[in-house]
C-alpha cells in the first residue's frame, strides 16, 4: 500500500510540474508559482521545481536572491540535472560576480550532463565583459573545440571576430580603460 502511495504521489508531482511548465508557456506565472510551491511542500528536494522557481524569481520578479537560492537548491538536490547550472551562470553574469562565475563554471566542467562548449562560451563571455579580449578569444576557441554543432561553431567564430574588433577599438580608448580599471589617479 505504501509503495503504491509513493508511486501515485510521484506521478502527481510530475503531472503538476508539467502543468506548471505549461502555465509558464501561457504566461500564467502566478498559477505556475502556486503549483511549484505545492510540489515543494510534498517534495522539498525536487530539482526541476527549484530550477523553475529560480527562473521565475529572476525573470519575472527580478528577485535575484530568491532565484539564486532556488538554483543552488536545485543543484544540491540533483547534481546531474543540468538546467540550474545554466541559469545560475547567467544570474552570476548579470550580477557581475565574475569570480564566483568562474568557480561555478569550473564545477560545470566536471558535470557529465553539461555541454562543455557552453561552459567555455560562458567563460568567454565573462572575459569579454571584463575587457580581456585575448582570454575571451581563447575561451571561444575552446568552445569550438568542444562543439559538435556547425551552427554553434559559426556563432563562436562570430564572437571571436567581435572580440578582435574590440581589440582594435580599445587601442583608441586606453585612458578610458585605465579609468575604468581604477588605474588613473584623478589627483
Amino acid at each position: 500500500m505504501v509503495a503504491w502511495l509513493v508511486k501515485f504521489n510521484a506521478m502527481n508531482i510530475e503531472e503538476l510540474f508539467l502543468e506548471a511548465e505549461a502555465d509558464i508557456k501561457k504566461n500564467a506565472h502566478v498559477d505556475a508559482l502556486r503549483k511549484y510551491e505545492t510540489i515543494l511542500y510534498d517534495e522539498p528536494n525536487h530539482a526541476p521545481t527549484h530550477n523553475s522557481l529560480g527562473w521565475i524569481y529572476k525573470t519575472q520578479f527580478d528577485d535575484y536572491q530568491k532565484a539564486e537560492m532556488h538554483f543552488r537548491a536545485s543543484i544540491k538536490s540533483d547534481a546531474s540535472y543540468p538546467h540550474p547550472y545554466f541559469h545560475y551562470a547567467v544570474l552570476l553574469t548579470d550580477m557581475e560576480r565574475y569570480e564566483e562565475l568562474k568557480k561555478h563554471l569550473d564545477k560545470c566542467l566536471n558535470v557529465p550532463t553539461i555541454e562543455k562548449s557552453w561552459v567555455y562560451y560562458r567563460f568567454a563571455i565573462a572575459e569579454e565583459l571584463n575587457m580581456n579580449f585575448d582570454a575571451a578569444i581563447s575561451c571561444f576557441e575552446k568552445a569550438i573545440l568542444n562543439s559538435l554543432s556547425d551552427e554553434k561553431i559559426k556563432e563562436y567564430h562570430a564572437d571571436i571576430e567581435r572580440c578582435r574588433k574590440k581589440i582594435e577599438i580599445i587601442i583608441n580608448h586606453k585612458e578610458w580603460q585605465q579609468e575604468k580599471d581604477g588605474k588613473v589617479n584623478n589627483g
